[in-house]
């Protein structure tokens, strides 16, 4: 930051004083010099010459890599092992050279140099730091280099930030015309973030001038406006995040829940298996194919989902069907299995956290619309997506959909007309369980892999499943979705405990009115 700062002292006083019409070769001829002044005059001349070479000559300088030869003034840069030629760049020999010298105020003209070569850098980002930082500085010596570098720029942010710090240092200038601290006042308004509003309130509280400081209180409203509208913006997509995970976690529990009126408190072991599952697979491919790991979650997904699916499958053949109809010791079972099965993976993999990566496609981080948004939350909210209508699609389109829904709506009706309902119990059981693995695969992601994965997720998977309707996906939808923005509308007004609190005691109260949630099954038997 204090580089491009003295960028500006450098362009505004030193240069025109030092590098007077210097070229390239001039400027070069100074650096090898055992005087200061002439280092300084070199350095400056060499950053407004526009030399491809000066910001590697210059950052030589800074390391102390620069090196000249007494007797003729050339200049070679140490790198690697070797010399190579300042000016050319090309591999060069040299004898009794000596160090180009550098004292603090030397130092500081770099620092000044680099950050010119910031403004004038082909690379968009590094432009938008320079001025950023110049809007922070708010030295009245920048403007020439703002007013030159505004000249030249085509990419629209970047300009914008630009216009923003030369309104900022017109602003900081004593002596700006009251018609031109009106003018900047826009441009700080447009930057809308927290150092805008630092200085609208500065000129409200301080400017001599009245029309200043009505402009200013106006602009600070309209800033805070929109920063409110972003923050909330920004809270509902964190909302929609989350009410992602719920989903994954509560789809599967809708189902098992839906058809067979299971309390699964195994539920979310299946989500645990899910992870290790992932966890295993990106080990064997780090181990033996580590060119795959980009698809490593592609390949845990089918392989989380069998591993699940045939743990579920098991858990309802070895125990649930013997305790249809007894939710009391259907409860008590499940939680026993979810204690066995925690135990088991912690004995194997014992109790740390285990090491999941992320593939290189949900790396980083995006904005739109004004929104923060990382790869990692995005794919994962398609993903749920995804998962969703792949189930509506077989609960609609498919033999074993039409043979679940029937279940679900009459039982006895069901296998009177032959559906031969433990088999369907067993098989949307271990659907169910398949799916939660799936929710471990994306899980994996955003939360740590360990033997309590599951735990953090399973009374949350029974509020949705309840508040949307039992069995019902598009009350699972709903309610995730509705409980997820929720929660994050009201952790900054509460804070995270009591924002779950107030849901919980929401959810409480809905219920009271009705019963079978916002989406209620209809059919003879789940109507009696």
């Amino acid at each position: 930051m204090i580089r491009i700062l003295l960028l500006s002292l450098l362009l505004g006083l030193a240069a025109p004083a030092l590098a007077q019409d210097a070229g390239p070769a001039d400027a070069y001829a100074r650096l090898a010099s055992d005087s200061y002044g002439d280092i300084e005059a070199g350095i400056a001349g060499l950053a407004a010459s526009g030399e491809p070479r000066a910001g590697a000559v210059l950052a030589a300088l800074a390391d102390g890599r620069l090196l000249y030869r007494p007797a003729d003034r050339a200049l070679f840069i140490k790198q690697g092992g070797g010399l190579v030629d300042a000016r050319t760049g090309a591999p060069a020999q040299g004898d009794g050279l000596k160090p180009v010298r550098a004292n603090n105020k030397i130092r500081r003209a770099l620092d000044a140099a680099q950050g010119q070569l910031n403004l004038a850098s082909p690379d968009p980002g590094k432009r938008r730091e320079a001025a950023d930082a110049v809007f922070k500085a708010r030295d009245p010596v920048a403007l020439p280099a703002l007013d030159a570098a505004l000249g030249r720029e085509s990419d629209a942010g970047v300009k914008r930030a630009l216009a923003a710090a030369r309104a900022a240092v017109l602003l900081a200038k004593p002596g700006t015309p009251e018609a031109d601290r009106l003018a900047a006042l826009p441009a700080i308004q447009a930057r809308g973030d927290g150092d805008a509003i630092a200085i609208l309130r500065g000129l409200a509280a301080g400017d001599p001038s009245e029309a200043v400081k009505a402009a200013a209180a106006r602009g600070i409203q309209a800033v805070e406006t929109r920063l409110a509208v972003a923050a909330a913006a920004q809270n509902v997509w964190y909302g929609i995040s989350l009410g992602s995970v719920l989903l994954l976690a509560a789809i599967g529990l809708a189902i098992t829940f839906g058809v067979m009126g299971i309390i699964n408190m195994a539920h979310g072991e299946m989500v645990m298996l899910g992870a290790y599952t992932t966890y295993l697979v990106q080990d064997a491919i780090r181990t033996h194919a580590p060119g795959l790991f980009d698809w490593s979650l592609a390949i845990s997904i089918p392989c989380a989902f069998l591993v699940a699916g045939a743990v579920g499958v098991a858990i309802e053949r070895g125990i649930i069907r013997f305790l249809y109809g007894r939710p009391l010791e259907t409860l008590l079972a499940t939680f026993g299995v979810s204690l066995i099965l925690q135990q088991s993976v912690r004995s194997i993999f014992g109790p740390t956290n285990r090491e999941v990566g992320s593939p290189a496609f949900m790396s980083g981080s995006f904005d739109f619309a004004g929104l923060a948004i990382t790869w990692g939350r995005m794919w994962i909210v398609l993903f749920a997506l995804g998962v969703f209508l792949g189930l509506l699609f077989v609960l609609r389109k498919t033999s074993f959909g039409l043979k679940t829904r029937a279940v679900t709506q009459n039982r006895r009706m069901a296998a009177a007309m032959g559906i031969r309902t433990p088999w369907v119990d067993a098989m949307t059981f271990g659907l169910g369980s398949g799916i939660a693995g799936i929710a471990g695969v994306a899980l994996s992601q955003i939360d740590n892999v360990s033997p309590n994965l599951g735990q953090g997720y399973i009374i949350d998977s029974f509020l949705v499943v309840v508040f949307g309707g039992v069995g019902n996906l598009w009350g699972t939808l709903v309610a995730a979705l509705t409980l997820g923005v929720a929660n994050k509308l009201f952790e900054p007004y509460f804070g995270a405990v009591l924002a779950k609190i107030a849901l919980l005691i929401f959810i409480i109260l809905f219920i009271q009115k009705r019963p079978r949630g916002l989406f209620a099954l209809k059919g003879r038997a789940v109507e009696s």
